[in-house]
This record gives structure tokens, C-alpha cells and sequence, in this order.
């Protein structure tokens, strides 16, 4: 089974990383069986997938980690937030993929950032993006506000830890119910025609 982490954290250290790291932790140990984890730091590509939007071609480095991601079984991505939204160097990596290489993938979402009030950055902008690129979005997405670190919930919310260990388990779920990606497969989209008639009352 083969898990991989996206990170788009610039700093180092950065928190971005942090809650990468944990979410990786929280699902590998849900995992029945040997996984195989994978971070990617964006960062360390940020001129690769710029050539890339330019020139229409990946060098070397940034076509293995497509291949990377685009074969993973599972796939954790986490994003700092910059005016409400993911970040550029995020966005760009996802945009250099064909929107089929994720179809089907399970994808846990997360974000970062200095204040709560950015938490719907998860719903507007992260779970439209990977819908976009057919993947199946977790039901819990996870945002780190800097109050988050080391604090608990309170009467109405989970804390992060809480949050973090939910994801997962839905995370390491969708991936117990999946056979490991071998060369070569592709996951079969069904046409929306297929099934909206599959939806339809019989007469």
C-alpha cells in the first residue's frame, strides 16, 4: 500500500509539514499490513513545475513525483493558506496533473493557517479542487489554526488531535477497501450518463 503526502509548506520548519506528518503517523498506524509512506515537499519543486506551466513538460525530478502521486493509493494533501485560499505553489502542482490522474483516489485534505476564520478554505477551494480532479474527498478535512498546536477543543469542536485521528481512520477506511495499485491499472470512470440512469426509479 502505497501512501503519499503532499506538503506545500515554505518554511522550515513549518507547521504545514507538522500537520502532514501527523496525519501520514495517524493513518499509517490504522493500516492493516506494511505502507509504504512518501512526503513530497513542494517547495524543493517550485522552479520544476514552473518550467513545467511554461514549457508544457516536466523535467525528471517533478515527472517522477507525478508518477509518485498518480500511482499512490492514498493521497494526503496539505496546504498553508494565503488570502483565504491554497497556496499558489500548491494549486500549480495539481494543475500540472491531467484531471483523470486521481480518479478514484482516496484523498484527505488539510490546511494551515495564522487564524480560524480561514477554516472554510477546506470546503470553498481545497474539496472543489480534488473533486474537480475526480478523487474521493474523506469526509473530515483538517485546518491547524497557530491556536490549534497544543490545545485541546472545547464544548462545540473537536481539538486537532481529535480531528486529526478521525481523518485518518476515515482515511485508512476508504484504503482497507482498496487493493494496492499495481502497473498498468487505471480506475474505471463510469460515464455520468451510466449513472444518473442507474439513479433513476424503475417504471
Amino acid at each position: 500500500m502505497k501512501l503519499v503526502v503532499v506538503t506545500a509548506g515554505l518554511t522550515q520548519p513549518s507547521s504545514t509539514r507538522l500537520l502532514a506528518d501527523r496525519l501520514a503517523e495517524a493513518t499509517r498506524r490504522r493500516l492493516v499490513g506494511a505502507a509504504g509512506v512518501r512526503v513530497v515537499e513542494l517547495r524543493d519543486l517550485a522552479v520544476d513545475i514552473a518550467n513545467n506551466l511554461v514549457t508544457g513538460f516536466p523535467g525528471a525530478r517533478l515527472r517522477e513525483v507525478i508518477e509518485a502521486v498518480t500511482e499512490a493509493d492514498g493521497l494526503i494533501a496539505v496546504t498553508p493558506t494565503f488570502s483565504g485560499s491554497y497556496s499558489g505553489l500548491f494549486k500549480s502542482f495539481f494543475d500540472v496533473l491531467d484531471n483523470t490522474a486521481l480518479a478514484g483516489t482516496p484523498v484527505l485534505v488539510a490546511a494551515t493557517g495564522g487564524t480560524p476564520r480561514h477554516s472554510l478554505v477546506l470546503e470553498h477551494a481545497l474539496r472543489p479542487l480534488f473533486a474537480y480532479l475526480r478523487a474521493v474527498v474523506v469526509p473530515t478535512a483538517v485546518y491547524a489554526a497557530s491556536e490549534d498546536w497544543g490545545g485541546g477543543g472545547d464544548a462545540f469542536t473537536d481539538g486537532l488531535g481529535e480531528r486529526i485521528d478521525r481523518a485518518a481512520g476515515e482515511l485508512a477506511g476508504l484504503l482497507a477497501g482498496r487493493a494496492p495499485r499495481q502497473a498498468g491499472d487505471e480506475d474505471e470512470v463510469v460515464p455520468f450518463e451510466e449513472q444518473l440512469a442507474a439513479l433513476r426509479p424503475l417504471r
